[in-house]
């Protein structure tokens, strides 16, 4: 009967080292959701904070002054005003294009001026920025 009291003893020890594993595993990843859980309360908050902002400031879309309050050099077309990040607020029920930025509003009247469909490289002279391809060319 000792060696059936060994193996039982033996299948005890490796069923604890088992739990010991799983329960060092749980562990980390307690603390790995803790740390996610926070990032994701950071980021929700972030958003709120600013959609808050983009609120109070009416919504108009306009882009955070560029430090010194110069716009940015355009390295790929020189002399090409850089228009950097527009703000489009969500689409809801009654908003009108008068909430969207000028650029979009100038996109907005070309098409509806439009006899027929248009490609991006039509517009986008018509609104005061350059034609340029994927491939850098017009």
């Amino acid at each position: 009967m000792g060696s059936l009291i060994g193996e039982l003893e033996a299948r005890e020890a490796a069923a604890r080292a088992r739990v010991e594993a799983l329960e060092a595993e749980l562990a980390r990843l307690a603390a790995r959701l803790g740390d996610e859980r926070e990032a994701r309360s950071r980021l929700r908050s972030a958003r709120e904070t600013v959609t808050e902002v983009i609120t109070d400031l009416g919504g108009s879309g306009a882009a955070a002054p560029v430090a010194g309050g110069a716009e940015p050099e355009n390295p790929v077309h020189p002399g090409v005003r850089v228009v950097g990040v527009i703000t489009v607020p969500h689409w809801r029920q009654g908003l009108s294009a008068a909430v969207l930025p000028d650029v979009y509003r100038h996109i907005i009247e070309v098409l509806a001026d439009a006899a027929k469909p248009m490609q991006a490289k039509q517009i986008m002279p018509r609104v005061g920025l350059p034609a340029v391809t994927g491939r850098g060319g017009s």
